[in-house]
């Protein structure tokens, strides 16, 4: 059953893998239902996730997200054919709260359960309904905790084309914003206030965007931000707060756009998606829907609450991956 769809299950699926509780149920490629829980507020005054705090509000919140999904989509429980959730990469504590609910749900019904990596959520949101993209594609994966090229010839996985040599692109945003005392989630609260600053007002690194590789490397340009900031003074950053927010955007962006951009030279790929949390930036989306013009490239943009962490596209995943039946899902752990 990998790498075909499989069939017209109906499949509740749970994703935990970072502060977002999520549950939905899909089939055949379409969303019945979508019910995210974001904890921002919660790890705000941290001005990042903080893994505990995390893992507790799971456990208090994931039984209701479940009936909220169940409920939005006119099923219960008996409905279900397979189940599905993260097994990883993600916060350890996390995850397991996702994979122990899963784990008792399909247990209880004695049905199949099936264990999807979250990255391949991100692709396989790509595949949802409506205007799903099929394979091939190049899909960039930029988000909190990953920044990745994936090409994907099919639809049951994908393979890593060039990956992050250190902090993520929404890491990188959220610890910019930190510094920039523009609060959390970084990524919005730096686009809001980059609307009216000049991206070209200061210039930040755009690291290995001349190498011939297709990895990234946001440290660098997080550094730069810091001694901008330092050499300017807490009076003129404030001054300055929109063209610092641009400035580091664009950096941001620039260094994305430059790698995809050389995925593409070579034309094995007809079409490009983005996945990821940093997928809902605006420059971003812009940016890329001007190269894809430029080179007559089908470009897939998801909607906003299918780029940041959910369970639809763990649903869509788990229809391309083959179900685990009861009792083989009992030991399972985590994947960091």
């Amino acid at each position: 059953m990998a790498g075909a769809r499989g069939g017209h299950r109906l499949i509740l699926a749970l994703e935990t893998s970072c502060d977002d509780t999520c549950a939905a149920v899909v089939k055949a490629g379409t969303i019945r239902s979508n019910v995210i829980s974001s904890q921002a507020a919660a790890h705000e005054r941290f001005g990042g996730v903080v893994p505990e705090v995390a893992s507790r509000h799971h456990l208090e919140l994931v039984n209701s997200v479940v009936d909220a999904a169940l409920a939005d989509a006119d099923a219960t429980l008996s409905d279900v054919d397979t189940f599905a959730v993260t097994r990883g990469p993600g916060l350890i504590g996390a995850l397991l709260v996702g994979i122990s609910t899963a784990k008792a749900l399909a247990a209880a019904t004695r049905k199949p359960l099936v264990g999807v990596d979250h990255l391949h959520g991100h692709v396989a949101a790509n595949f949802l309904e409506p205007d799903a993209l099929e394979p091939p594609f190049v899909c960039l994966i930029a988000s909190g905790g990953h920044t990745l090229l994936a090409g994907v010839r099919e639809h049951g996985g994908f393979e890593v084309l060039g990956q992050t040599l250190d902090d993520a692109a929404g890491e990188a945003l959220d610890k910019g914003a930190r510094m920039l005392g523009l609060g959390y989630p970084g990524g919005p609260a730096i686009e809001r206030e980059a609307a009216s600053g000049d991206p070209g007002a200061f210039e930040f690194p755009v690291a290995m965007a001349q190498g011939p590789g297709l990895d990234f490397s946001f440290s660098g340009l997080k550094t730069a931000l810091l001694y901008a900031i330092r050499n300017l003074g807490p009076e003129r950053t404030e001054a300055r707060l929109a063209d610092l927010a641009a400035s580091f955007q664009a950096a941001v962006v620039e260094q994305l756009v430059a790698k995809l951009k050389r995925a593409m030279k070579d034309g094995e790929w007809p079409a490009v998606a983005l996945g990821g949390g940093v997928a809902a930036n605006g420059l971003l989306r812009a940016r890329v829907t001007e190269l894809c013009a430029d080179r007559k490239l089908r470009l897939k943009l998801v909607a906003g609450e299918l780029c940041t962490d959910n369970a639809a596209m763990i649903g869509s995943a788990a229809q391309f991956v083959e179900p685990t039946a009861y009792p083989g899902y009992l030991d399972w752990d985590a994947r960091a």
